[in-house]
């Protein structure tokens, strides 16, 4: 059947959307790494579903998939980009309440920019050469160049976490602002930028003293972020913030 997608982005992290309020749609995980395919499909970094909400006084229900076609864990530049695609459809005007696989998230839409409620983030603790922190997704932060050999090296620390691995950051940090890249499991390379990525870098970056304090201004490849957040571990009021753009619609056979 025609179906209707729609693809935004939030700093250049890109997205396929569908409205599936009416639970018609379901995808194998063939096809969506077929569609997020950058040559064969629309291309994508993930895709998202926005469902009818699990929880009384949510707005919707948010599920991501990476780009290799899998479920995986939340997504905070896709938890911005589907708080703004509730917005397009008219669920919700400027406050959006919802659910996605790491529990509830609140945001907040202003003119082409999204502020994230994040979940709780967890201590920080040493691991493979850098500092390992759970913000919705587990991420590997250093502070280091990333140099030409970037996707190498960043592969080879996904896979020593272990076969589920985990998402990469190097940053770098001058004038209490900083540099950040991404290597993303599930995509199996750089993206352009990574929200939850973002986040755990900038709690990392203030609890080791690279910054002097939250909020913590990021840039991305693909735009700029900012992280703000109260605590020393657990880290707790984690907020995110960003653009959030659409980019086009249209239709596609399933």
């Amino acid at each position: 059947m025609a179906t209707t997608f729609y693809k935004y982005h939030g700093a250049g992290n890109d997205f396929i959307l569908f409205d599936n309020r009416l639970g018609d749609i379901s995808l194998s995980t063939e096809q969506v790494a077929a569609l997020c395919h950058r040559h064969f499909g629309i291309g994508a970094d993930g895709l998202m579903l926005l469902e009818k909400p699990q929880r009384d006084g949510d707005h919707f229900h948010m599920v991501y998939y990476n780009s290799d076609g899998n479920e995986s864990t939340m997504c905070g530049n896709g938890g911005r980009c589907i708080s703004l695609f509730a917005h397009d459809l008219g669920i919700v005007e400027n406050r959006a309440l919802f659910t996605a696989i790491d529990g509830p998230h609140w945001a907040e839409i202003e003119e082409g920019r999204v502020r994230l409620g994040m979940v709780d983030a967890s201590p920080i603790t040493e691991r493979n050469g850098g500092f390992f922190i759970d913000t919705g997704s587990p991420h590997h932060v250093e502070l280091r160049q990333a140099g030409p050999d970037f996707h190498t090296t960043a592969q080879n620390l996904r896979n020593a976490y272990g076969e589920s691995g985990c998402n990469i950051n190097f940053v770098q940090a001058c004038n209490d602002e900083m540099s950040i890249r991404t290597y993303e499991r599930g995509v199996e390379g750089e993206t352009l930028a990574c929200g939850t990525g973002a986040t755990g870098a900038a709690i990392v970056a203030v609890a080791k003293q690279w910054v002097s304090a939250a909020p913590v201004k990021l840039y991305a490849q693909g735009g700029v972020l900012e992280v703000d957040f109260k605590g020393e571990g657990p880290y707790t009021d984690v907020v995110l913030t960003g653009p959030a753009v659409k980019v086009f619609e249209g239709t596609i056979k399933l």
